[in-house]
C-alpha cells in the first residue's frame, strides 16, 4: 500500500450518486492534498468539486495513479470504464481500486501494465494469510464503530475519533477495514474480502496485543440487521473484543440501503443486538456514544434530534461533521 504513487486523479465513472462516488469522497475528505482531480464520465451523478480534468491535463499537473473512486453494488469493474482504464495505463498512470473484481484478472488491462511498465493495485484483497480467531484476550483498549444500516458514517465517525485523539496527546491508532480507509492511511484489512472462517481472525491481527492505555479506532462495516453484510458485522464484532462501541445512523433513510423492502432498524433494538454478540468475546463491552448523520436535516432540527437522543440514551449524540467526536473522546 505504501508504494501506491500519489497525487491521485479521481476516476467517478458512471457512479449512480453521490454515495456510490463515497470511496472518492473519502479520500478528498482526509487526503485532499492528495487529488489533482475528477474523471468523470457522461452519466455520472456524483461530484467531489474537484476540477475536471482529461487523463492528459491530470498527468501534466502531476497525477501518477489513478483511483477508481466509486464503490458500486457488487464492486465490479463496469464494461463502460475499460476504454479509460486502459488509457491510462498507456499514458502512464498506475491504477488503484477497492472493488471486489480485480484490476490484474481483467485480460485487457494486466497485457497493458506489463507493457507499459506500471502497477495493478487491487487493495481489497489481502496478501496476508489469517488464522482463525482463538478469542483470547489482548492487551490495550479498542472500540469499534457499528451502524443500523451500511454507508452511515463508521469510518467518519472513526477517522475523526483518531484525529481528535492524537491531538489531545491521547494514543489512538486508526485500523482501516474498507478499501477506502486503506486508500486514505496506507494499510489495513478489507474485510469483506477475507474467507468467512478467518474474518474474526483477521481483525484479531489488526488490532494485536498493544500497550495499556492505547486505543485501537476500528472502522466498521455493514450492520447487522442488513441482509446483504450481516456476516462480515459479525465477525468484526467477534474479533475486535471492542471494550468500547459507537452506534452509527442516519436517521432519514426509510429503508436499508439497496433494499427497499427492509425496513431499518430501531436504534435501540441495533445496540442490543450488538452488545450480545460483541459480549462473546468481551463480556464488558458496552456502548459510549452515538454518531449520527444529520446531512439531509437542517441545523434546528438536527440540534434537537442529537439532544433528544442523548437524553433517551443518556450518552452522547453527536454528528462528526457539525459538531466534532469531542463529547465521544470524553466519554472514553
Amino acid at each position: 500500500m505504501r508504494s501506491i504513487q500519489h497525487p491521485y486523479l479521481l476516476f467517478l465513472g458512471d457512479a449512480a450518486d453521490p454515495l456510490a462516488a463515497k470511496v472518492a469522497q473519502g479520500i478528498v475528505d482526509w487526503r485532499p492534498e492528495f487529488c489533482v482531480g475528477q474523471l468523470r464520465l457522461p452519466n455520472c451523478n456524483a461530484d467531489l468539486g474537484l476540477e475536471e480534468m482529461t487523463l492528459a491535463e491530470a498527468r501534466e499537473a502531476g497525477a501518477k495513479t489513478l483511483v477508481i473512486g466509486v464503490a458500486n453494488r457488487g464492486g465490479v469493474i463496469a464494461d463502460s470504464w475499460i476504454e479509460i482504464l486502459s488509457e491510462a495505463l498507456i499514458q502512464g498512470y498506475d491504477l488503484a481500486a477497492g472493488l471486489h473484481n480485480k484490476l490484474a484478472d481483467v485480460p485487457q488491462l494486466a497485457d497493458l501494465s506489463a507493457q507499459n511498465g506500471r502497477t495493478l493495485f487491487d487493495v481489497r484483497h489481502p496478501t496476508d494469510n489469517f488464522d482463525v480467531a482463538s478469542g483470547t484476550k489482548r492487551k490495550g483498549q479498542r472500540l469499534l464503530a457499528v451502524g443500523t444500516d451500511c454507508s452511515c458514517g463508521k469510518m467518519y465517525t472513526t477517522l475523526a475519533m483518531e484525529k481528535e485523539m492524537q491531538a489531545r496527546g491521547l494514543k489512538a491508532s486508526f485500523r482501516a477495514t474498507g478499501q477506502t480507509g486503506i486508500l486514505i492511511t496506507g494499510n489495513g484489512v478489507s474485510i469483506d474480502a477475507v474467507v468467512a472462517d478467518f474474518i474474526s481472525g483477521a481483525v484479531e491481527s489488526l488490532c494485536p496485543d498493544n500497550e495499556a492505555d492505547h486505543w485501537d479506532i476500528i472502522e466498521g462495516q455493514g450492520s447487522l440487521f442488513h441482509p446483504s453484510f450481516a456476516g462480515v458485522s459479525m465477525g468484526l464484532l467477534h474479533g475486535a473484543q471492542a471494550d468500547a462501541l459507537i452506534m452509527c445512523h442516519e436517521p432519514t433513510r426509510t429503508h436499508m440501503r439497496g433494499l427497499p423492502h427492509y425496513a431499518l432498524p430501531a436504534i435501540e433494538e441495533c445496540m442490543e443486538a450488538n452488545l450480545n454478540a460483541a459480549r462473546l468475546t468481551n463480556e464488558n463491552a458496552r456502548f459510549v456514544g452515538l454518531s449520527i448523520n444529520t446531512s439531509k436535516m437542517d441545523e434546528a432540527a438536527a440540534d434537537a434530534y442529537l439532544k433528544d437522543l442523548s437524553r433517551q440514551f443518556d450518552m452522547p449524540a453527536v454528528d462528526p461533521f457539525r459538531s466534532g467526536v469531542g463529547p465521544l473522546i470524553e466519554a472514553l
